[in-house]
């Protein structure tokens, strides 16, 4: 293998130029040439293609976002228009496909993958941390930090008015951003995708919290959850002083803390190995400390997220 391509797809994540960074620098010291495709599976079809140096990714580590640029693609969808990428990369002589991104990627990857047998490895570059097979994904440790700092702020808020807030986090169906940031906040309780809530019962721990001295009561949830505002409507009708926030896209960007930054660099050097190594079908994760390699199909499953042991110490540092 003489020359591999690049590309970021779907949602973008801090320390994705951290990753594109490490995949260009250390394919250069294995001799390896690396084609940027701009704009994802777009910039595929398109042939939006150029060479990256060492030069081209410098000063990217503290960049959020991507500088290779992003997209959601539905001509990918389409077989001809994935014909037509397979045609252009083999018209540039390139041999492998790094894919950084989530779900949706990887599964463009696989489809691709099969029906071409074009070598393609994946980084899962997604906040929402939810990639099976992995214990981490590149962006979320921002995003979570982020998640933080705004929940920081609300509770000077929240207890300087006795206030009680819901504050919605990212995450899409994941609950990982909602329950590390619950934890690590102080808050008073969490709602994850999928789980149902007994209004009469919230009402009863926020009015004994307050008859206990607390000044304050912050609630995290999921966006997945999906019912920020209506929760926030009954509530009121029980409860004064609540307020809902949105912290949205925030989440998304900034400078990339120094666990993505660490992330995103063993990651690429490790996604490089792997295509050198005829894993030609995977994608690169973390465990243990450690960077790993398993096959994409794995990666595309459900991932299952057993936080129990989590909720009950909220619970009971609440």
């Amino acid at each position: 293998m003489k020359k591999i391509a690049i590309l970021t797809s779907g949602g973008d994540a801090p320390g994705m130029n951290c990753a594109i960074r490490s995949v260009v620098r250390y394919s250069c010291h294995r001799d390896l040439t690396v084609i940027g495709v701009s704009r994802g599976y777009q910039g595929l079809i398109e042939k939006e293609f150029r060479e990256l140096g060492p030069r081209d990714v410098s000063n990217v580590v503290s960049v959020g976002g991507t500088f290779l640029k992003t997209a959601r693609s539905k001509d990918f969808f389409i077989k001809k228009e994935r014909d037509r990428a397979h045609r252009n990369l083999l018209q540039e002589n390139i041999e492998g496909l790094v894919v950084i991104g989530g779900n949706g990627s990887f599964r463009a990857a696989d489809t691709f993958f099969r029906e071409f047998n074009f070598p393609v490895i994946g980084i899962p570059g997604t906040i929402d941390n939810d990639v099976n097979g992995t214990q981490r994904t590149l962006g979320f440790d921002t995003a979570l930090n982020t998640a933080m700092d705004a929940v920081d702020k609300i509770r000077d808020t929240a207890t300087s008015m006795d206030r009680v807030f819901l504050v919605e986090v990212m995450g899409r169906h994941s609950g990982a951003i909602a329950v590390y940031s619950a934890l690590s906040g102080g808050a008073e309780d969490v709602i994850l995708p999928g789980e149902g809530r007994d209004i009469g019962e919230m009402v009863k721990k926020i009015k004994q919290g307050r008859k206990r001295g607390k000044k304050s009561w912050i609630i995290i949830l999921a966006e997945g959850a999906g019912w920020t505002q209506d929760l926030a409507s009954k509530l009121k009708e029980y409860v004064d002083e609540v307020r809902e926030v949105v912290i949205g896209h925030i989440q998304r960007g900034g400078k990339p803390s120094a666990f993505d930054r660490f992330l995103g660099a063993v990651m690429g050097k490790t996604a490089v190995d792997g295509l050198l190594d005829n894993k030609n079908c995977h994608i690169v994760g973390w465990e243990n400390d450690k960077p790993i390699i398993f096959s994409l199909s794995e990666a595309l499953m459900e991932k299952k997220e057993d936080y129990s042991g989590l909720l009950d110490l909220i619970q009971i540092l609440t």
